[in-house]
């Protein structure tokens, strides 16, 4: 649901972010030459009012400042979600965890492009980004949100092991405006105890 900010610093958060991969995807911080695919599939009113900080119309600059004031914590990484596609990558989305004042948890975030709808990438990226967020950093918990006309963000959130814990309002940045949303958390023991994904195996890391 919500895009992380972080503090300035994206050299730094590219060499404490780890580059994970699944069985269909590499997920890595993103870089500088990643602008331009994702300014080009962030810039989708679809995609903008169902998250809280992509404003729309969202442009190569936007997409360059998100990159550069990227940073690192403890609690908190950005990861670009690319496809493996013969040999190749393709771009299609961002997955981020981090704490968003006032919550009292880092919060999960993510957002794929259109064109990589209805294909699993979604709850394979979550996946691996809460493994990695409960395995290799203190995190304690997760929270989540998803608008309540975005059932596919809520089924995602689920799958994936949250349990929902209320409802509340989020202000969406393409709107202009606050909208309901269903709120949800993970605990990291609850992670510990239905963790069956990947056939029990955590995502691998690459070099980078």
């Amino acid at each position: 649901m919500t895009t992380i900010e972080t503090t300035p610093g994206a050299p730094l958060a590219e060499s404490c972010i780890p580059v994970l991969e699944t069985e269909r995807l590499v997920l890595r911080a993103p870089r500088i030459e990643d602008v331009a695919a994702v300014a080009e599939l962030a810039n989708n009113r679809k995609i903008a009012e169902m998250t809280a900080n992509l404003p729309y119309p969202y442009r190569a600059s936007d997409a360059r400042a998100f990159v550069e004031t990227l940073g690192a914590a403890p609690d908190a990484a950005t990861f670009a979600v690319f496809l493996k596609r013969e040999g190749d990558l393709a771009f299609a989305g961002m997955c981020s965890f981090g704490r968003r004042p006032p919550e009292p948890a880092p919060e999960i975030g993510y957002w794929i492009g259109e064109p990589f709808w209805g294909l699993g990438i979604a709850t394979e990226a979550v996946r691996a980004v809460i493994d990695y967020a409960f395995s290799e950093t203190p995190t304690e918990q997760l929270i989540g949100a998803a608008r309540v006309v975005n059932p596919a963000s809520r089924r995602v959130l689920e799958k994936c092991g949250f349990q929902w814990s209320g409802v509340g309002l989020c202000r969406v940045k393409a709107l202009g405006a606050s909208v309901p949303v269903d709120r949800f958390q993970l605990d990291r023991r609850i992670w510990a105890s239905i963790r069956a994904w990947g056939a029990a195996a955590l995502p691998q890391h690459r070099a980078h």
